[in-house]
């Protein structure tokens, strides 16, 4: 894979844009990117030629994250203001408002069946689960205390959850968090399983390969990427190549590269069987808080696209076959 065809939009939010995921193709249209910023608001850009369609207003704060449904009609966008706001993507009529207490609304996720909404929950220290058929919440996943040398310690004690990612089988779910840890769960019987460690600061962003429900990477300030043996609980595989914070992971459709954006202003892409960056992109002028593999689907999607967004505002579109 190798990554080409550059289309770029400066300007494209009026703050800094946080968040970036595609709303795969329905019967009607093909894929569309949303991207999130601290202007407050959610766009809605035409997948190839990054032309925007329409903007999502309603929250009073910076955006943190947008989930879209794997059945492409709805997405979530979670703020700063602590709520999380549900809406039509065709039509940006908002199909709820959730409300949760201050600083425990962060990365969002739908299931694989797009049953379940997974939120971080940030300073509680777990995760919460929103049923998407009536929006009420189901459950809530408690990471367990560590116990450490100094239980009195309130910074060892709790853990801040940044991130989240599910398993393609929908069976675990796990989550990063401020010191570096990686907790699993298996959802199903809502049950934490164990921690994955190696990572010594925040971790930002997970993702699971699409075929190996086992294979989990990571990104984190430690300017390292991780591919865990998630359910082995072992550290397969360490990538290094960014200068400074890793923020984001994707992985390919087809599973065999990732894409990772980093406070270097860089984008990389990484071959997984090499296990070695092959590529780097330096068309943004700030950090790169995310990056999204388009999904496959919909006619006329003739090769693959990968987006960026960043802190100058800015959209990049890469293309690779």
């Amino acid at each position: 894979m190798k990554l080409g065809g550059i289309k770029s939009v400066e300007n494209a939010h009026d703050d800094s844009v946080w968040a970036v995921t595609w709303a795969p193709a329905t019967a009607t249209r093909p894929p569309l990117l949303l991207t999130g910023s601290l202007d407050e608001t959610v766009r809605v850009w035409k997948s190839d030629e990054l032309i925007l369609e329409r903007t999502n207003t309603g929250h009073c704060l910076g955006v943190a994250s947008v989930a879209a449904h794997p059945l492409g009609s709805i997405a979530a966008s979670s703020s700063l203001d602590s709520f999380i706001r549900v809406f039509d993507v065709d039509s940006n009529a908002t199909i709820a408002t959730l409300e949760a207490p201050p600083s425990e609304v962060w990365q969002m996720r739908f299931d694989p069946k797009g049953s379940i909404l997974a939120v971080a929950g940030g300073g509680s220290a777990s995760v919460n689960l929103w049923d998407t058929s009536t929006w009420e919440l189901i459950a809530t996943l408690s990471i367990p205390r560590v116990e450490g040398p100094k239980p009195t310690d309130k910074s060892g004690s709790k853990k801040f959850v940044l991130s989240v990612a599910w398993s393609p089988d929908g069976k675990r779910l796990a989550c990063g968090s401020m010191d570096g840890t990686i907790s699993v769960f298996d959802v199903p019987r809502a049950k934490f399983l164990h921690h994955l460690e190696g990572h010594f600061m925040p971790v930002r962003s997970l993702v699971y390969s699409p075929y190996d429900p086992r294979l989990l990477f990571s990104a984190s300030d430690d300017g390292n990427v991780h591919m865990y043996d998630a359910e082995g609980k072992a550290l397969v595989g360490t990538m290094s190549g960014h200068a400074s914070w890793v923020l984001c992971v994707d992985v390919s459709p087809d599973g065999a590269s990732i894409a990772t954006g980093s406070s270097d202003r860089t984008v990389r892409l990484w071959d997984l069987t090499m296990r070695a960056s092959v590529q780097t992109m330096s068309n943004h002028t700030d950090q790169v808080w995310g990056v999204a593999f388009r999904p496959p689907g919909g006619n006329d999607l003739r090769t693959g696209r990968l987006a960026s967004v960043s802190d100058d505002k800015s959209i990049s579109l890469y293309d690779y076959s």
